[in-house]
């Protein structure tokens, strides 16, 4: 029997889509709530239902990429990565002026002596064009990359590719003008400023919004499109899908035959938001896969059954998908973390869980995920969870995830040798981590340098795609 029954895509892809929310500092459900406003629109303009469905997936995966330029950002700016791209998308950066002014002192080298702030904000006015041209790049590349990896169409992977453009020819990472944008990607562009707007400004965001798309209009926005909106926003019926966008969204699918994810299809997602999770910070490019490598090393080492392996695997990929709500100030800070710092990466678990328990077959899954720095003597977080309360599932994955952090190279250290790094867990063998899982890796072929036999096809097909991006990362964004 399967590990997991047929899904609709939709319910995973839009549960999915809160953690690249997250990334963007959104507020919950902005890819959600775009989707729906893209999908209004669509229906306006009498866009043919294959079309519609294309538009459906990318809109909800339109993010996909944005993990993988946060390094840079954060780079740019010299501050809070997640901040600067919730202001930033509430800027209209095409045109030189006080909002642009008021962003770059409320963001550029927060903190800093006053001198070294005057240079960075020299550097980014001279940079501005470039920077804002790599940072558009990675994110469009990558996103584009992930949506044919979860099996989108080419159309859709397209349209992100295009997300960003403008209609006069003003937009990233191309610079394509009017009808050389294609039709997909700009309802994506429009619908996503729209709630963002919304989103941002209260019980007054419909006027606001309405009245930005009607100021961006030939500039950002195709004027067909603008005058399409213009005429479905002064509808009740349009608002109260927005209001209730997270079930509406599924409904809201324009295939009469939904579809559906099966076990290899469900492997390819887990597999494509592992790369999304782990492009976050370049100190963390393998880190989900290694963890699924190490645990599913241990469970077969337990002679555990393969539905439990798949789950394990799984659960293992995506347990740092609430990673993505922590800035790269603090990813990769090279010191140790304040106490306030601390408390952004703790509560990580709790998002883990949050997030994935919203796919309804991911009941078990997202129970594992949100349980990976439990420990036996309740010294972990987020719940505090003890011995009695942690699965054999949870507690392999708890010591693949220390082995994996600690065998990696970190901003703050090298990567450990693999005898320290045993040597280092091993004093926690005994009270935190679970002894049987400890030994069975210990004893297994995956470090013993042997870990490929041990992974599984599609894990070692992401292995070797990750190696391959961090190195096109490390060219066209040093750290």
């Amino acid at each position: 029997m399967s590990v997991l029954d047929q899904i609709p895509v939709a319910e995973v892809i839009s549960a999915l889509s809160y953690a690249l929310d997250m990334v963007e500092g959104q507020p919950r459900g902005h890819a959600v709530r775009s989707c729906v406003f893209g999908m209004h629109l669509a229906r306006e303009i009498g866009l043919p239902v294959e079309a519609q469905s294309d538009l459906y997936y990318a809109s909800l995966m339109k993010d996909a990429g944005c993990s993988a330029n946060s390094s840079r950002m954060m780079q740019i700016l010299g501050s809070d990565d997640i901040a600067g791209k919730r202001e930033a998308v509430l800027v209209d950066w095409t045109r030189m002026g006080w909002d642009s002014l008021q962003y770059a002192l409320s963001h550029v080298n927060r903190g800093a002596p006053f001198l070294e702030r005057v240079r960075a904000l020299f550097k980014l006015a001279v940079n501005k064009k470039q920077d804002a041209r790599v940072v558009n790049q990675i994110r469009c590349d990558r996103g584009s990359h992930i949506a044919r990896r979860i099996g989108l169409s080419d159309t859709s992977a397209s349209a992100i590719q295009c997300l960003n453009e403008h209609w006069n020819g003003a937009g990233m990472p191309q610079g394509l003008r009017g009808d050389q944008i294609p039709l997909l990607s700009r309802i994506m562009n429009l619908a996503q400023t729209v709630d963002v707007f919304y989103s941002a400004h209260g019980d007054v965001g419909a006027a606001v919004a309405y009245g930005m798309v009607r100021n961006r209009s030939g500039r950002w926005f195709d004027p067909d499109l603008v005058k399409a909106y213009c005429s479905m926003a002064r509808r009740k019926a349009l608002w109260a899908d927005v209001e209730n966008a997270a079930w509406r969204v599924i409904e809201m699918e324009p295939r009469e035959e939904h579809l559906v994810a099966d076990d290899a299809r469900i492997d390819n997602i887990c597999s494509a938001f592992a790369d999304v999770i782990d492009a976050k910070s370049p100190f963390t490019y393998l880190h989900s896969t290694g963890v699924a490598a190490a645990a599913v090393t241990i469970a077969r080492s337990l002679s555990m059954s393969e539905r439990d392996v798949t789950l394990i695997r799984r659960a293992a990929l995506l347990h740092d998908v609430g990673k993505l709500s922590v800035s790269n100030m603090i990813l990769d800070k090279p010191a140790k973390l304040t106490s306030e710092e601390w408390d952004s990466v703790a509560k990580h678990p709790r998002y883990s869980l949050e997030i994935l328990r919203r796919i309804s077959s991911f009941a078990d899954l997202s129970e594992l995920a949100g349980s990976h720095h439990e420990r036996l003597d309740g010294s972990g977080y987020f719940r505090g969870y003890g011995a009695d309360q942690l699965s054999m599932p949870a507690r392999i994955l708890a010591v693949a995830d220390v082995y994996d952090a600690l065998a990696a190279k970190r901003p703050y250290r090298d990567a450990l040798p693999v005898e320290k790094v045993f040597a280092i867990m091993e004093k926690d063998a005994a009270r935190a981590l679970d002894p049987q899982c400890f030994e069975a890796l210990r004893n297994s072929t995956l470090v013993n340098g042997a870990a490929e036999g041990w992974m599984t096809e599609d894990l070692q097909r992401l292995a070797v795609a990750l190696r391959g991006v961090h190195q096109e990362a490390e060219v066209a964004v040093p750290v």
